[in-house]
């Protein structure tokens, strides 16, 4: 008897039947980056492809998606007035909550509208907090962090995305939301976030970069595994709806150790340092860009990711990689 498991790769009609890892267009969530004004549509220097938009030129942008089939979007303001506490954020006029708003009403449930929690491209410090003395409060912040989100809620949010690693935040922000009748609008939580070198690229974009210090002393230890099943035990028990680990490329070991722990929904960021070093090699010829981009897709779900959050999205759904 001959044993031959090359007998099942022969043709791409074979490859494709026994495929044990399958990816499909609704695991996609594209991220914007808003900004205040009008008529304004700016490529972002360090994240090629990747644009500032304003509400208008959003609204262009994400119809285009919605044809090829990118129907959720998570959204980041950027631009806006910046203070000690960040509490801009949730401000009558705040950026996001406008998007959202102008989102819902052209779209309405044809697009799942995501927005990112935290005050980060708010504060004057560039910190996820409220500061003092170099330290982030957390129990300060959690009060700025409810008010964003039931701010986001108001204007028709589907999903709210804390990403400030706050101890207790997702309670806190389940609460706020529940006692104000918003029972129906979902968390999805950055839960495993890492203090990590692969965002630098979006600090440029959101304008969020720390003034002084790192965020190590709330973001995960990258050199922790066991702390990180922890928080995302925490999250689950706290009400999170969708559990997140935060970079994807460099913690596919992380991704499938929190899948088994957990029965909720699992996402991954492919976060902007991720995005960006593929499209700079793409551009010297070093890679295929569509290989390595569908490479990487298919070991985030083969880890175990049920959604992928991407800046590839675009290519991937515009260009027919899928």
């Amino acid at each position: 008897m001959s044993i031959r498991p090359r007998r099942l790769r022969t043709t791409p009609i074979m490859r494709n039947m026994v495929a044990e890892t399958r990816l499909s267009s609704d695991m996609f969530i594209y991220p914007y980056f808003v900004v205040p004004g009008s008529g304004h549509k700016e490529e972002i220097g360090a994240m090629p492809g990747v644009y500032h938009f304003s509400v208008d030129e959003l609204l262009k942008d994400v119809e285009k998606g919605l044809k090829h089939g990118i129907n959720k979007v998570l959204l980041f303001g950027v631009g806006e007035e910046k203070s000690e506490d960040g509490s801009s954020s949730s401000g009558d006029g705040s950026i996001v909550p406008k998007a959202v708003s102008a989102l819902k009403n052209k779209f309405g449930d044809d697009l799942m509208v995501i927005t990112d929690v935290c005050v980060c491209a708010y504060t004057a410090h560039g910190h996820c907090g409220v500061l003092e003395e170099g330290y982030v409060l957390n129990d300060e912040t959690l009060d700025v962090l409810v008010a964003m989100a039931l701010s986001h809620a108001e204007a028709g949010a589907d999903v709210v995305a804390p990403s400030d690693m706050m101890d207790g935040r997702v309670e806190a922000i389940r609460d706020g939301l529940d006692d104000n009748s918003f029972e129906n609008v979902a968390i999805m939580s950055y839960s495993v976030k890492f203090a990590s070198a692969y965002y630098g690229p979006f600090r440029e974009a959101a304008d969020s970069a720390p003034g002084q210090g790192d965020r190590k002393s709330y973001q995960m230890d990258f050199r922790n595994r066991r702390e990180a099943m922890k928080e995302a035990d925490l999250d689950e028990t706290e009400g999170a709806d969708i559990l997140m680990v935060k970079p994807a490329l460099a913690y596919l070991d992380i991704i499938t150790e929190v899948r088994e722990q957990t029965n909720l929904p699992l996402a991954c960021y492919n976060v902007s340092g991720e995005y960006s070093m593929v499209k700079a090699a793409a551009k010297q010829g070093l890679v295929d860009e569509q290989g390595i981009v569908m490479e990487n897709m298919y070991a985030f779900a083969r880890a175990g990711a049920d959604i992928i959050i991407t800046y590839h999205a675009r290519d991937i759904m515009d260009k027919g990689w899928l």
